[in-house]
């Protein structure tokens, strides 16, 4: 893992992994059941996410070259994890 809960000036990314020579960027929400979660997840929000992953890669020397994920962990109520590879799309 790269970093847990990052903060910059544009906002908060709950995870970042390393992929290689690329960075995954997770957002988590957590809800009663995992559709819940997947609703909490608003358009402004993701531009939100994509601001902060644009200042991170400044801040760490990448470039807006590097291969880049945006994945959704969805959380339900009975601790329930259910990852979504590129549900943000750019």
């Amino acid at each position: 893992m790269q970093a847990h809960r990052w903060r910059g000036t544009s906002g908060e990314i709950d995870l970042i992994f390393a992929d290689g020579d690329g960075l995954i960027f997770t957002e988590v929400k957590k809800s009663r059941s995992h559709d819940a979660a997947l609703r909490n997840l608003s358009h402004r929000q993701q531009n939100r996410i994509y601001q902060a992953a644009t200042e991170y890669l400044a801040d760490s020397g990448r470039s807006l070259a590097t291969d880049m994920r945006f994945d959704l962990a969805l959380v339900d109520g009975q601790g329930q994890i259910q990852v979504m590879e590129n549900a943000m799309m750019q």
